[in-house]
């Protein structure tokens, strides 16, 4: 019983693919997908698709790289009523990335400084409904961490793609946040995130496709989608020395545990 703890299966590119997906998923023994929002636009094909799939489950949230389309803190009304759907879990993807370049109209320093308004915006409505958040951190991890520790206890939050070292990880899971692994645990060039995986506690992890990205090997280069969780599940088995029943069981209670509304 594997749960797909982060899916973009709104994507354009599974366009009049979903179906087939989650049949392939139910074949690999996948029984429950998150489906991640990224824009308040996104969220209603999110929203859409949980609705349709019984194993299907939605976050809805502002990605840092879409922060430029709200200006004001008056999106977080529109996104409270999204998160009050049934089917949401959780507040997400939301984070900061330094990595792409600000869009048009933004220098640097005023993009980043975008980025952390509309961040702290859905940090404290997550708070507020008693949701957690999925996190999106690129180039920026001290950052992040900075905006998020002190929200501890308040909401827990998910680093997904994780892919620091356990330095890095076993503070945050020391003050109730987890990190999730994708199909690059698998990659031969990922020693250091190997090593996290095999160091963070049973508690402190979930595993996730970060679908249609960073398929994992045997299918690395390719489209990734929701099955193919399962191969990254059984290389972390393996890397943990425990059966890949016993992982597949403890991360899908960790992702029960997190995506649960509090309130």
């Amino acid at each position: 019983m594997l749960t797909d703890s982060h899916a973009h299966l709104a994507s354009k590119q599974f366009a009049n693919e979903v179906p087939d997906l989650i049949n392939r998923a139910r074949a690999a023994g996948v029984s429950r997908i998150i489906c991640i929002g990224t824009t308040l636009e996104d969220a209603k094909q999110v929203l859409e698709i949980a609705n349709t799939y019984e194993e299907v489950y939605a976050t809805v949230g502002i990605h840092p790289c879409d922060a430029d389309t709200v200006t004001d803190a008056k999106f977080t009304e529109e996104l409270r009523a999204l998160a009050d759907h049934p089917k949401v879990v959780g507040i997400g993807e939301i984070g900061l990335d330094y990595y792409h370049k600000p869009p048009e109209g933004f220098s640097e320093q005023q993009w980043k400084q975008h980025q952390a308004f509309v961040l702290e915006q859905q940090l404290a409505l997550a708070a507020d409904m008693g949701f957690n958040v999925v996190l999106h951190n690129r180039e920026s991890f001290d950052d992040l961490v900075a905006h998020v520790l002190p929200w501890s206890g308040k909401l827990r939050g998910v680093f997904h793609c994780f892919t620091g070292n356990s330095e890095q990880a076993l503070p945050l899971i020391e003050k109730g946040h987890l990190v999730s692994f994708t199909g690059i645990v698998t990659f031969k060039n990922g020693q250091i995130i190997q090593e996290c995986a095999k160091a963070v506690p049973a508690h402190g992890f979930m595993l996730e496709t970060d679908c249609p990205y960073l398929a994992p090997m045997p299918h690395r280069g390719k489209r990734n989608e929701p099955g193919y969780v399962a191969h990254t599940a059984e290389f972390v088995a393996n890397l943990r020395s425990v059966s890949v029943d016993e992982l597949a069981r403890r991360t899908s209670e960790n992702a029960t545990l997190f995506f649960k509304r509090r309130k």
